[in-house]
């Protein structure tokens, strides 16, 4: 299943690695063995997700993130039918 998905995938509009129809199918992420909900970013080639740090915001509005680093599993949520 990980093959259709990128090695990397953001949330956020203005990354280059943003992609807005593959999230509306819904992606989910396993990092060590444990769903995560609140993923910003993964990268599966270099083992780290970004996930928000709180209620932090930082100067421009957007929330502050921390790098996590593990197994990271991306699937999809939803498969498109007669998949």
């Amino acid at each position: 299943m990980t093959e259709m998905l990128p090695d990397r995938l953001s949330t956020n509009p203005r990354s280059p690695h943003f992609n807005q129809a593959l999230l509306e199918q819904g992606v989910g992420v396993r990092f060590n063995g444990v769903e995560k909900t609140t993923v910003e970013e993964y990268c599966v080639s270099e083992g780290w997700i970004r996930v928000a740090a709180g209620r932090s915001l930082d100067r421009k509005g957007n929330p502050m993130t921390i790098l996590l680093k593990g197994k990271v599993e991306p699937y999809l949520k939803f498969p498109a039918p007669g998949a």
